[in-house]
């Protein structure tokens, strides 16, 4: 037994509330190196001569990466506080003792070798994750670059490659005239990247906060906008910039009018006097954000600069009646923020969705008093690596274990499965130099069939291709009979259409059933669904599967019976029992 691997703590990552007299308790130990573990616990106050508090409970591992194995028990209680500590046992039958953070070679009977946790403390910060957002289809879009109500030649929307600062006159107007489209792409939250008042087309300098950008139609043209997306049973997501501001934001400015006498020179970080914005050669003498010193960082420790972003996010839940907010950077801006920005936005909408921009595991951002959820960079990358690098299957579920090991299990529906956004390059550009469209719908149908939130870039549902930043916010492929792929559409809308017809699809991580590195098939048991993907460029007959599926499964019974039924194809391709390159099929068990 590795016994330096075994790793748990008397924190909410890793026992926390779930609902009243509800808990979820984890440990963690190296990959294989367990054979089973058992939590026991007691009541801390009630001596065992009154009361026989004592329970034991098999944890079950509801996950593994490469290197480590999760386990997890569910515990019903109702007691002041529990004591509990844990029985380990590995392959060749040793057993060893976890409690009060440390292994013990007997079994614990002194309460104070165990650990510790008070019910009325961790049912205080219970997580309340909004249950609405679970498993539903986000459109990111890029607002001067998706749809206008302007006359905007051919030639200039359509541009590649094109500009960062290339005005193709992109509106809200423009979003409204363009919702039933996504409604019928199967779209339920609809996210804009920041729409206030800046002087980028890109807006992640805000100058007002309080200003609808008038090149995107003002403050009556996002009132409409939420009302229409509402009408539509659709929800709508701002990004918020509170990272940093413009240089031209009125605080800043005040700053670089009045220096050291200025009244919000403290809602910035600034090294010295007088302010230089930098050069190529020499950072800021203040934080920004990149050492870009158009972008200063914001000081949300101080008072003044908590309140007024706080006056913002309320602002446009309260007065507009949207649903939520993504923060950007919000890895780089500190806990106490994020925990008082929460408690006023719940305060406002207890079912405000609150979801944070971090490119790596963020869990001590979700423990239910901060954010809702994350941009879920970790589906990114690991659906990168499959496609764009044929990287091997066991390193993708590896990732995927890792994620639901490591997070709250209320977040894991919640989470934003990117394939990229406006901060990457396109994925039909990144990962599908060879491949192409086939390989691009098999990551969106893995996508679209997995747990979390499918998250879809505007464009990628009609082959948009690009460069990093600012390729990347091309010009939206409206015109189907030069630029748009209208079979890719079509798969998109069907993906996003069996999704939504099949909510077991999204709730925990699917079983994996079969995976063949040499011949690139692997296969996912969701409930009495199993998906069976081909990441390669030629065939595969299902019959080679039969035998290795677990659970006595033959996807296509040799005998000439049926088997189970075929519910959904990624390809045009009719025949059962064959998928073709970068095929997709799920069968039913039932």
């Amino acid at each position: 037994m590795i016994k330096a691997a075994i790793m748990h703590e008397a924190t909410r990552e890793y026992c926390y509330c779930v609902a009243p007299d509800t808990f979820k308790i984890r440990i963690v130990t190296a990959r294989d190196d367990v054979k089973g573990i058992v939590l026991h616990g007691r009541d801390k106050y009630l001596s065992l001569e009154i009361s026989d508090t004592r329970f034991s409970v098999p944890m079950e591992k509801i996950a593994s990466d490469d290197i480590r194995d999760y386990f997890e028990a569910e515990v019903k209680m109702n007691m002041l506080c529990l004591r509990y500590y844990f029985e380990i046992t590995d392959n060749h039958g040793h057993k060893v003792f976890f409690g009060d953070d440390q292994l013990l070679d007997y079994e614990p009977t002194d309460i104070e070798e165990m650990f510790d946790c008070p019910q009325s403390l961790r049912e205080e910060g219970v997580a309340l994750f909004p249950k609405w957002a679970e498993g539903k289809v986000v459109y990111q879009i890029f607002p001067s670059r998706f749809a206008t109500s302007k006359y905007v030649s051919e030639e200039q929307w359509y541009k590649t490659p094109i500009e960062w600062n290339d005005k193709l006159c992109g509106d809200l107007w423009g979003i409204i005239n363009k919702l039933d489209y996504l409604k019928e792409l199967g779209v339920d939250i609809v996210y804009l990247t920041p729409i206030f008042k800046a002087n980028t087309e890109h807006k992640y300098d805000t100058v007002d906060y309080y200003q609808v950008d008038p090149d995107f139609g003002g403050n009556e043209a996002l009132k409409e906008l939420v009302v229409q997306i509402h009408k539509r049973g659709m929800y709508i997501m701002l990004d918020g910039v509170f990272n940093h501001t413009s240089d031209k934001f009125f605080a800043f400015e005040d700053v670089l009018k009045n220096g050291e006498e200025s009244q919000y020179k403290d809602w910035y970080f600034i090294d010295s006097f007088p302010l230089d914005r930098g050069s190529k050669e020499r950072k800021p003498n203040y934080k920004t954000f990149g050492y870009y010193g158009g972008m200063p960082k914001l000081n949300l420790t101080n008072k003044d600069a908590l309140e007024y972003v706080k006056g913002v996010i309320c602002h446009y839940l309260t007065d507009y009646g949207i649903d939520g907010w993504r923060l950007d950077v919000a890895d780089e801006i500190g806990h106490k923020f994020w925990k008082e920005m929460r408690i006023a936005a719940k305060a406002i909408k207890p079912d405000a969705l609150i979801v944070g921009e971090d490119w790596h595991i963020c869990a001590d951002f979700l423990e239910g008093d901060e954010w809702d959820s994350c941009m879920n960079y970790a589906w990114f990358k690991a659906l990168g690596r499959l496609y764009g690098g044929n990287g091997p299957i066991h390193e993708f579920v590896s990732k995927l274990g890792q994620v639901r090991g490591r997070y709250h299990s209320d977040v894991f529906p919640l989470l934003w499965n990117l394939m990229d956004s406006h901060d990457t390059k396109r994925f039909l550009s990144y990962a599908c130099e060879e491949g192409g469209k086939g390989k691009m719908l098999s990551a969106a149908a893995l996508t679209m069939l997995f747990p979390g939130c499918p998250f879809i870039y505007y464009g990628d549902e009609v082959g948009m291709a690009g460069d990093y930043d600012p390729d990347n916010r091309r010009g939206m492929l409206w015109d189907t009979e030069k630029y748009a792929d209208p079979d890719m559409l079509d798969a998109y809308k069907r993906l996003s259409a069996f999704r939504h017809q099949h909510e077991e699809l999204w709730r925990e991580v699917p079983e994996v059933v079969f995976v063949d590195e040499v011949q690139r098939v692997m296969a996912f048991k969701q409930d009495k669904l199993v998906m069976i993907f081909n990441l390669r460029e030629d065939k595969v007959d299902l019959k080679e599967l039969n035998g290795h599926l677990n659970a006595g499964i033959n996807m296509c019974d040799s005998e000439g019976g049926d088997g189970p039924e075929l519910i959904f194809k990624l390809s045009a391709e009719k025949e059962k029992c064959i998928l073709g390159a970068y095929d997709v099929a799920v069968f039913s068990l039932a």
